[in-house]
């Protein structure tokens, strides 16, 4: 197959419309300038670092809300979507394709009108907006990335070696948590890392269900950037970052030592 001579250029201009904006968060949350409304780089300070760090009442326990919800949402959703998919996998029911689009619509559906539908939902109910709500809004779009993840890992496991599992007097329960579950593990973690990423992302949901004490972090950004562009945003985007570099380097390295 020959090989494009414009490959390079296309893969390089590719690369940097994906990484500059990223470079540029990193180089301008060590900028000496305190403005929030010009981006002249005046030289190398730490100092949004060390005023990210102390302003424990706005970044950082909007950071603390938006972790909270998403452990909470992702624990739920983990489950339940994990359940669902094992259990549609098994067995087979009238109505099971009508089941399968119910439980995906959530990532099918606009954010806005999805948002407006919990708000109706949850003003119906006349629950309190606050983390609560917030929760049970996470958890209902976070749901379809782990089920489908996880049908599909079920797709390519051999059912015969539950069926020799159950042969030999194991539980129900038993050949689940022995063979199933380490098996369709890989497609957890998947859909759980994606179901996280989604939660901590969301904007336009959370803003319909939430409360006036409650803030996550894409809030107080927005909120933030509506007075000015905080250097220190741009501070937490680069310690956000390295985590996240930080935590793939390790998921890396140990799938490598388990090929080895």
């Amino acid at each position: 197959m020959r090989k494009s001579k414009f490959a390079p250029v296309y893969l390089t201009l590719v690369l940097i419309a994906l990484y500059l904006p990223i470079v540029v968060v990193v180089l301008y949350s060590f900028n000496a300038n305190t403005s929030r409304f010009t981006f002249d780089f005046t030289g190398f300070s730490l100092q949004h670092y060390e005023g990210l760090l102390k302003d424990t009442k706005g970044l950082v326990a909007a950071l603390k809300n938006s972790l909270i919800l998403a452990g909470y949402s992702l624990a739920l959703s983990v489950v339940l979507g994990t359940l669902g998919a094992v259990g549609m996998a098994r067995r087979s029911f009238r109505g099971m394709n009508a089941a399968q689009t119910l439980v995906t619509l959530p990532i099918m559906v606009p954010e806005i009108i999805l948002g407006m539908a919990f708000l109706a939902v949850f003003t119906f109910l006349d629950l309190p907006m606050g983390m609560f709500t917030l929760v049970l809004a996470h958890t209902t779009f976070c749901i379809p990335y782990i089920f489908i993840i996880v049908k599909g890992r079920l797709a390519g496991m051999d059912p015969s070696i539950v069926e020799a599992a159950r042969d030999l007097g194991a539980s129900e329960a038993r050949a689940f948590f022995d063979i199933t579950l380490p098996l369709i593990a890989p497609g957890v973690v998947s859909g759980a890392l994606l179901a996280f990423a989604m939660s901590m992302d969301d904007f336009i949901i959370s803003f319909f269900v939430t409360g006036a004490t409650t803030t996550t972090l894409p809030l107080k950004v927005y909120s933030s950037v509506k007075t000015g562009v905080s250097p220190q945003v741009n501070a937490l985007c680069t310690l956000t970052l390295f985590v996240v570099a930080v935590l793939v380097a390790l998921s890396k390295s140990i799938t490598r030592r388990n090929h080895v």
